[in-house]
């Protein structure tokens, strides 16, 4: 319970990776933090590409960074979504400048790409956004897990055991 008393949000859009969501999620909690799940209208259930549901406890409009301890970015085609809305944008730069965990697998990378955070940044994402990644300022890697300061990033799910492991690591501060 080494997370007690800390909140995570976990970006929401439909056709998210099921595991990259679902993983971390479980990991985060196992470790007492509260996991709220943000998408574009709060109540509202979205399905991930393999058929697993998510509902939003928030709208991204309701969302302050000083009240959020950590944030997760699922892979999956949701990323394409999540990275549209411009309070997002706003949120993941606040969290960036607060030096606060980012966690991103797989495709999530484009919602960081487009918060323009990446510039001079080590990462890592599945290899099919490697160029947007490496066109947005990026040094990317082909490692399971990235760690840059504050930003965690994986490749995919056979990633997911270190990925959460660093994600918990950074939120409860090294």
């Amino acid at each position: 319970m080494s997370l007690q008393g800390k909140t995570v949000v976990c970006l929401l859009d439909d056709e998210f990776e099921d595991l990259e969501l679902w993983y971390p999620v479980y990991r985060v909690r196992e470790e007492g933090a509260t996991v709220l799940f943000a998408g574009p209208e709060k109540g509202r259930a979205h399905i991930g590409k393999y058929g697993v549901p998510a509902t939003a406890d928030a709208a991204y409009d309701e969302l302050d960074a000083s009240r959020i301890d950590g944030l997760l970015v699922p892979g999956g085609w949701a990323p394409d979504k999540i990275r549209r809305y411009p309070r997002v944008l706003e949120l993941v730069r606040e969290m960036d400048a607060a030096a606060k965990p980012i966690g991103q697998i797989c495709h999530a990378g484009w919602v960081l790409i487009s918060a323009k955070i990446l510039q001079g940044r080590k990462v890592t994402s599945t290899p099919g956004i490697r160029d947007d990644m490496e066109n947005a300022g990026a040094t990317w890697l082909d490692e399971p897990v990235v760690v840059d300061g504050h930003l965690i990033s994986a490749r995919r799910p056979p990633d997911l055991p270190p990925y959460a492991k660093a994600f918990v690591d950074a939120l409860r501060g090294g």
